[in-house]
């Protein structure tokens, strides 16, 4: 049974987690939850959020069921809970058998008081129907800017919590951000049902970061950020770029130059991220040059500088990233080295999101071509169709929404193992049926190098058995230590909720809503333009972005310092484009399958992956992003023009 704390918060802070006073805005939050109210924090990166739900979490009858998309943080979460012994586990695709039963009866018997999980698992119908049989206390969303469609960093899952916790009469929802603008926390604060005085905003002003922006060529940005890093005191340091390549060549560039640089995009494998992640952690000095993958969840507090060798992709972006600087409270300095190019291939990058028309409407037939009951494989339909996967999952969450589907459960169709002990071996134990049953499933699986595959359906009709069998098992097997298991091929369970009436007006109107988020996209790289162009108080200027009013200048930033003013101007490159017609003209006529249409060129030229483009081998083709710096509609309108 669970025990309740009785005492003041005060006492739990002080002697549970070991601090002798709240931060700014966390008692006023935890007041609001254990007043039985739904609540929205906005705290700067850094300033324990987390304690809000993690302290009422110990009041609160039930489980706390947090929902984030970050399993690194979940995991420090959950380390330093222990620490504390606060009972906590988390449910995502790393945990075992043994343990996932472990936390089930903790759940059952009321012993956990905090669960952490991904958005993705609500899509598992199984989930949703165990969570109808808890007592949820408290529903947590952190990243929650990724619920607003019109945020910098929308996630298709967070679509649905709102509905799900009403769904589930969770009475008190917290939503957790460190950036919101006055319309995301808006778009928060409606699908919540969250008071305006539960909108609990500390303010982004930090007193102690140095703003600057040094414009500069393409061919100086590299010696500029050498000089900076080597004309000031050394101290960990975070160079945030664009691409992945660009972040091995600056680590490169700080080695040979002897300083103790690494680079760290989602390239890499999982073990080189981490151990890059641990060295920086105890480094004074680090210096790692990165993808905007580094920092979620880093909670180094002497974080001396943050450069942006290119140009961050959003305000809401830059704001989060600088974040990470000094959150000791000691000066830090945080400096963009703004080159105009680097506008036109972060447009650019929102246009390789948005999906043709054709390819939408070919979607949607598809999935209601389907009986009621049925299952689709993202990596399918993005293959098929040609749209990134990120993308399929937004139009089916478009269409969850639009109740014309909704999720059942995911399942993986494809189970391969590799065997501990020879078949024989393995076989010597059963007898009678169950020895005829897995002599027939290994004969159907097929052999790789060290590992066998089995595709459930295709075995489940041979040998005229439920899949459940098949996946039972195997399972079995593997408890048993007779085999190593693993799965792919992950498919999600639909049914149709209801038809439409007209199937080209549902088209028509996704169409719409996936060009508005084109434009929105757009939008925001040309606020990151206004900011570093501002002749005024940089600092000021950031923060009236998310609606908080500084009186006066900041005194602190590099306008306020006496900077010279930065310009940036780009130029449209049209004799690029001209140089490339008979090269492209060549290429269509070569390879008609992979560039179907004109928007496929287009993106092929501005070096945007698609999953045709890939599986054609286009993206190791010579032209591919040759007019990486040119504006995608006019490389469309190039486009149009050949076909």
């Amino acid at each position: 049974m669970e025990h309740l704390r009785r005492g003041s918060i005060h006492e739990t802070l002080r002697e549970v987690f070991g601090f002798e006073a709240f931060r700014e805005g966390q008692r006023e939050v935890i007041e609001k939850i254990l007043g039985g109210e739904s609540a929205l924090a906005v705290f700067p990166t850094g300033s324990g959020k987390s304690l809000c739900y993690q302290l009422s979490a110990l009041h609160l009858a039930g489980v706390t069921l947090v929902v984030s998309p970050l399993i690194a943080l979940m995991k420090d979460q959950i380390d330093f809970l222990r620490r504390h012994h606060v009972p906590a586990a988390r449910l995502d695709s790393s945990v075992g058998v043994e343990e996932y039963k472990r936390i089930n009866a903790e759940l059952e018997e009321g012993s956990l008081k905090l669960l952490y999980v991904a958005p993705e698992r609500f899509s598992n119908e199984r989930f949703i129907h165990r969570l109808r049989r808890l007592h949820i206390g408290l529903m947590v969303i952190d990243e929650a800017h990724c619920i607003s469609e019109w945020g910098h960093n929308f996630r298709p899952d967070y679509l649905k919590l709102a509905r799900i916790s009403r769904s589930l009469d969770i009475r008190r929802v917290l939503t957790l951000t460190a950036t919101a603008t006055t319309a995301v926390a808006a778009d928060i604060c409606q699908e919540f049902a969250i008071a305006p005085d539960a909108f609990i905003h500390t303010g982004f002003h930090r007193p102690n970061l140095t703003l600057r922006v040094t414009d500069a060529s393409a061919d100086q940005q590299l010696s500029l950020l050498l000089r900076r890093i080597a004309e000031r005191p050394r101290g960990a340091t975070i160079v945030y770029v664009t691409l992945q390549r660009t972040a091995e060549m600056v680590a490169a560039a700080l080695q040979k130059k002897g300083f103790a640089a690494r680079a760290y995009h989602a390239g890499l494998e999982t073990e080189e991220r981490s151990a890059t992640q641990e060295w920086f952690m105890k480094s004074p000095d680090a210096i790692v040059t990165a993808t905007i993958a580094f920092g979620m969840g880093i909670d180094k507090s002497a974080i001396r500088y943050v450069y942006h060798f290119n140009l961050p992709k959003s305000l809401e972006n830059y704001s989060q990233e600088i974040g990470r600087a000094g959150r000791d409270g000691q000066p830090s300095t945080c400096e963009i080295i703004a080159c105009a190019d680097d506008i036109t291939a972060l447009e650019n990058f929102t246009f390789g999101d948005t999906p043709e028309p054709a390819a939408i409407g070919a979607m949607i037939h598809a999935i209601l071509a389907h009986p009621d009951e049925f299952d689709v494989s993202t990596y399918e339909l993005s293959q098929k169709h040609d749209v990134r996967p990120l993308v399929v999952n937004t139009l089916l969450t478009y269409l969850e929404l639009a109740d014309v589907i909704e999720a059942t459960a995911p399942f993986y169709n494809e189970y391969q193992f590799q065997p501990a002990r020879s078949s024989t071996e393995i076989l010597a134990a059963f007898e009678g049926e169950r020895l005829t049953f897995l002599r027939a499933l290994f004969h159907s699986a097929v052999k790789a190098r060290t590992w066998f595959s089995i595709d459930l359906e295709k075995t489940a009709a041979q040998l005229e058995c439920p899949r459940e069998r098949l996946v039972k098992a195997l399972t079995y097997l593997e408890e048993k230590g007779d085999l190593v298991l693993k799965v792919t091929g992950l498919r999600q369970g639909y049914r149709i909720k209801e038809r439409p009436a007209d199937v080209n007006v549902l088209t028509r109107q996704l169409c719409e809503r996936f060009e508005l988020r084109e434009r929105n996209d757009v939008g925001r790289v040309q606020q990151v333009v206004d900011l570093v162009s501002e002749p005024n108080c940089m600092v000021r200027n950031l923060l009236g972005h998310f609606g908080e009013k500084l009186k006066s200048n900041c005194g602190h930033c590099g306008v306020c310092l006496g900077d010279a003013p930065v310009r940036l101007h780009r130029s449209e490159r049209r004799d690029a484009i001209e140089e490339q017609r008979n090269p492209v003209h060549a290429l269509l006529t070569s390879n008609p399958h992979g560039l179907r249409s004109a928007r496929q060129v287009a993106r092929f030229l501005c070096g945007l992956s698609s999953p045709l483009a890939v599986q054609s081998k286009l993206t190791k083709h010579p032209l591919f992003g040759v007019l990486l710096d040119v504006p995608f509609e006019s490389v469309l309108e190039f486009a149009q023009g050949l076909k």
